[in-house]
């Protein structure tokens, strides 16, 4: 077994290495006391929109409430439909529901896992307000034909990025756009394991639309359009600014994060790619991928037993997601299905995510792939 302990993410590791940057950057924030709202959190959320090329970036709580403000931004109403993938992580649906909004749940492309967009358009009733486009695991959703439907439909969309952020998406016409900035509304986290990640919760919404982004503002900010007079139904909701400031520093390294997760993702297609047992993660033809996950398939019905023998080997896994939102028990009564799911069902009996992390050295990765290939 290897002497040194392999992480899914090593956090540690890579504070050790921007220690000097990132404890400055918080001593600056506790020198002047300005927890809360202080000049970080604008100064971040600036630089952020000048890296996605997008005029407006709210900072708020977490990537779940960014979710919630987004829908609750567009105004929809109770029973209103919202279209998502039935392979995700709960939050999106989770918000759909806690609005009194009606989850509508349809399958993901069997390669690239998001939310295929020939299945939408059946998906859509008289009811249908939204789409919400989880870009997993590193690659965004094929948006081009998402944008085509919600125009011919008159549709929002909502581009759940916390996974992708600083992703390519490139349309027929070769125009190139950030994922998370294609939609009307797109939001992130910056919880600790993402891909831009602060040390603590963190999220953002983005919009090209001042009035959206007018709304947003509003609403993470209790509803005031100024102090205590509240517009509009709204929420606490903010970027702590200790937050702020780490992800200040972390933005000018995230595309030598990128590509750090790149290279190892490299690593591992190229070995693993002739192992009749497993399936290595697709990359589509109009995405770049940051590789939030690396999530491969396992042949067979043999991942959960995989999982148990790399775990005995000091390797650690996961699996994202063991459930399909449709036979999540919170959910089974309130959502609407449109069509089989079958392609999210099989992922969820099937995915297995290995470690992948800007700090993964050589030894570390080859001891991994020595050992999947002798299971």
């Amino acid at each position: 077994m290897l002497e040194e302990q392999i992480r899914m993410v090593d956090l540690h590791g890579q504070y050790l290495r921007f220690k000097e940057e990132i404890n400055g950057a918080m001593q600056a924030v506790t020198d002047s006391c300005a927890f809360i709202n202080g000049p970080q959190v604008k100064t971040f959320a600036g630089h952020l929109a000048d890296y996605l090329q997008v005029p407006y970036v709210i900072p708020c709580g977490n990537g779940t409430d960014a979710l919630q403000i987004a829908l609750m931004a567009l105004e929809l109403q109770p029973g209103d439909e919202v279209i998502l993938p039935a392979f995700t992580y709960i939050a999106a649906a989770e918000v759909v529901a806690l609005l009194g909004l009606t989850p509508v749940l349809v399958d993901v492309d069997p390669c690239t896992f998001n939310i295929d967009p020939r299945k939408i358009e059946a998906a859509v009733s008289e009811r249908t307000k939204a789409v919400v486009a989880v870009h997993l695991f590193g690659q965004a959703c094929d948006m081009e034909p998402i944008m085509a439907l919600a125009d011919a439909y008159h549709l929002y969309v909502v581009e759940d990025n916390a996974q992708s952020i600083g992703a390519d998406y490139a349309f027929s016409d070769g125009k190139v756009r950030k994922a998370g900035t294609i939609g009307h509304i797109g939001t992130t986290s910056f919880f600790p394991s993402k891909p831009l990640a602060c040390y603590g919760d963190g999220g953002a919404l983005m919009t090209s639309d001042e009035a959206l982004a007018a709304r947003i503002l509003m609403i993470a900010n209790h509803g005031q359009e100024c102090k205590y007079h509240h517009r509009r139904i709204g929420c606490n909701s903010r970027l702590d600014t200790l937050q702020a400031a780490v992800l200040d520093v972390k933005l000018k390294h995230l595309e030598e994060f990128t590509e750090a997760r790149r290279s190892v993702a490299r690593q591992y297609d190229e070995a693993l790619s002739s192992c009749d047992s497993l399936v290595i993660p697709a990359k589509s033809t109009f995405s770049t991928h940051v590789y939030h996950q690396y999530t491969i398939q396992v042949k067979g019905g043999r991942r959960n037993a995989l999982q148990h023998l790399l775990k005995e080997q000091g390797i650690p896994s996961m699996i994202y997601y063991p459930l399909p939102v449709h036979r999540q028990e919170a959910y089974r009564q309130i959502s609407r299905v449109s069509g089989n799911l079958d392609v999210s069902i099989r992922l969820c009996e099937s995915v297995l995510s290995l470690p992948i992390h800007t700090e993964m050295s050589f030894g570390q990765q080859q001891y991994i792939i020595e050992k999947l290939k002798d299971l």
